[in-house]
């Protein structure tokens, strides 16, 4: 049973990993096909993961749960070390990393809370409004979409 692995229990199989971790197997299955985790198998060809791949799936999760794409989060797990476990100072430098890009998808989740019922920002010009906030389509010359409110940092990076 999960409950009884010791906390000194180095490596964990799948079972014990997506009970604690809340991730289901298939779920783990899929982050380890996309790199994101790693195990090793035994002689018996089952899976063990390390103790610390708990806090990767966490951060997979997290990460996930932003709105951060699976190849960003793959990109900053691959610059952690495989050799040891990642110390907090590891995971101060990812986070830290995505500062900027959290806080602007803030401003865009208040930006919307705040306008989507006046204005989607979509360039149609129909409503009065639109006139007004977009004379002239004055905001098509930023790209296509609601510009408005459209900030969207990983696709123009090519992450998305």
């Amino acid at each position: 049973m999960p409950d009884d692995v010791p906390w000194d229990h180095n490596e964990l199989t799948v079972g014990e990993l997506a009970a604690r971790s809340g991730v289901s197997v298939s779920a783990l299955r899929f982050y380890e096909r996309q790199g994101l985790i790693t195990s090793r198998r035994t002689p018996g060809n089952q899976r063990r993961y390390r103790r610390d791949t708990l806090r990767r799936v966490a951060f997979v999760r997290v990460s996930q749960r932003v709105g951060i794409p699976l190849a960003a989060i793959a990109a900053a797990l691959a610059s952690l070390p495989g050799d040891r476990t990642p110390t907090a100072k590891d995971w101060r430098r990812l986070s830290q990393a995505w500062q900027a890009d959290l806080d602007a998808r803030i401003a865009q989740l208040q930006r919307l809370r705040d306008h989507l019922t006046d204005c989607i920002g979509c360039g149609c010009l129909t409503l009065r409004k639109c006139l007004l906030n977009n004379p002239h389509d004055s905001l098509g010359h930023e790209g296509p979409g609601p510009r408005t409110l459209l900030v969207d940092r990983y696709r123009d990076a090519g992450l998305g």
